[in-house]
């Protein structure tokens, strides 16, 4: 079995606690014997291991907290009040204006509603005040004469710009001298 050294890395951990197989163990000795950054891998997690496994490095002599602090109140700068309070304010006032923003640009005001039909283009040369019908099931607005429309008894008569707002598209049959066939 060969390993590399991204191997030995993602395996570093359970090669040190004895959790691989007698051959990966065999394979990632032989590859940190060759490799120099491998070596300092495995030797730096096992000093991360023993340090961190070692009760005296998390000791605090007792009192300590309470001497840090004083001696942290007595260094630093006096702040006033006003103005932690001043930044404060301005800080959620920024944090208030980049939400309405990102708001404002979500809001379906800005958004065109998906399509109903996968394959279909919005219609850009339809006039919007302009009367067509379209069924609540169908996925296109016809003109009222148009004799592909589907579904006649469930038809409602709208303009153009609202059938488009709601995710309609024009008839490319009826409503064809309005789209552009570019």
């Amino acid at each position: 079995m060969v390993v590399n050294c991204e191997h030995v890395w993602q395996e570093v951990s359970n090669y040190l606690d004895g959790e691989v197989t007698p051959e990966l163990r065999i394979a990632i000795e032989t590859h940190v014997r060759g490799c120099q950054h491998c070596t300092a891998v495995v030797d730096g997690m096992r000093n991360v291991i023993e340090l961190y496994g070692d009760d005296r490095m998390l000791e605090v002599p007792l009192g300590f907290s309470h001497r840090l602090h004083r001696h942290l109140d007595d260094n630093l700068p006096a702040r006033t009040d006003r103005r932690t309070f001043l930044g404060w304010m301005v800080a959620a006032a920024a944090a208030c204006l980049v939400l309405g923003t990102f708001e404002i640009a979500n809001s379906s005001a800005f958004r065109r509603p998906p399509l109903r039909a996968a394959m279909a283009h919005p219609g850009t040369g339809v006039p919007p005040e302009l009367a067509v019908v379209l069924s609540e099931d169908g996925k296109l607005y016809h003109l009222a004469a148009c004799p592909f429309i589907h579904e006649k008894n469930k038809l409602r008569s709208v303009t153009a710009a609202e059938a488009e707002r709601t995710g309609f598209t024009p008839c490319p049959r009826c409503l064809k001298k309005y789209l552009d066939t570019a």
